[in-house]
């Protein structure tokens, strides 16, 4: 069984017992977090949602809160000694999947 789910503008294929980061969600560590089901498999088959399947939700465990690796942004204009280093580290979140009601 697995689902399609929407969080952050993204949507993640995810099963039980699966772990993976998404955009930083407002939930302290050890909460548990309920995301929207877009598309549903199981046994009986798919169902698509229109925009989410009715009654259904993945329900999740917030493991860690944390930053992305350093990546650098530099922009330059050439011939006018124009240059700017700065450097970002976007946040994320970690959860694992615990179950997926239907």
């Amino acid at each position: 069984m697995y689902a399609i789910i929407a969080t952050g503008g993204k949507q993640y294929k995810v099963e039980n017992g699966m772990k993976l980061d998404v955009e930083k969600l407002e939930a302290n560590v050890g909460d548990t977090v309920k995301f929207d089901v877009l598309m549903l498999s199981d046994e009986s088959g798919v169902s698509a949602g229109n925009p989410t399947v009715a009654g259904a939700y993945a329900e999740a465990e917030v493991l860690a809160q944390g930053k992305g690796k350093k990546i650098i942004v530099f922009k330059y204009k050439a011939k006018k000694n124009e240059r700017k280093r700065q450097g970002h580290r976007q946040p994320f979140t970690t959860v694992q999947i615990k179950s997926i009601v239907k």
